[in-house]
């Protein structure tokens, strides 16, 4: 089962770094648009419907939507009523608290605020990180070339 897959209607699951390690690595034709959020960051809340938007316009294309929460792991069930409640898709729990070992993999550049977005497609050397809020707009400008 894809961890990357969950429906919004089970729920959430959590993984650690190994996992965000093999997403981050993917060599696919796949662009990701990973967005890092939780449910107590209301700029994060306010920002889903844009990420929503792009999961829809990335359907029967080669891009992906994964939003990573990281909220701590004992709120999965917070969590996964959210997910539910606010029709989420792909979403996962990042179970890793000491930061500092893996916010360097998603930009060096990055001191943690969230929300943080990681564009990425590896097999084109793409990559384009926005530490702030992000729109659909700026979203699609960017992948659009990387996408069929």
């Amino acid at each position: 089962m894809c961890i990357w897959c969950s429906n919004g209607l089970s729920q959430t699951p959590i993984a650690k770094l190994p996992v965000l390690k093999a997403l981050m690595s993917n060599t696919s034709d796949t662009t990701y648009i990973i967005n890092f959020w939780a449910t107590w960051c209301a700029p994060c809340v306010k920002e889903l419907p844009e990420l929503k938007k792009i999961d829809v316009y990335c359907e029967n294309k080669n891009c992906k939507v994964i939003l990573i929460s990281l909220d701590f792991a004992k709120d999965i069930e917070k969590v996964s009523a959210f997910v539910t409640k606010n029709s989420l898709r792909n979403v996962t729990l990042l179970d890793e608290t000491k930061y500092h070992q893996w916010i360097d993999l998603v930009d060096p550049s990055w001191g943690g605020a969230i929300p943080a977005t990681l564009l990425i497609k590896n097999d084109k050397n793409f990559r384009k990180f926005y530490e702030k809020s992000i729109t659909f707009d700026e979203i699609q400008s960017q992948i659009k070339p990387y996408i069929k």
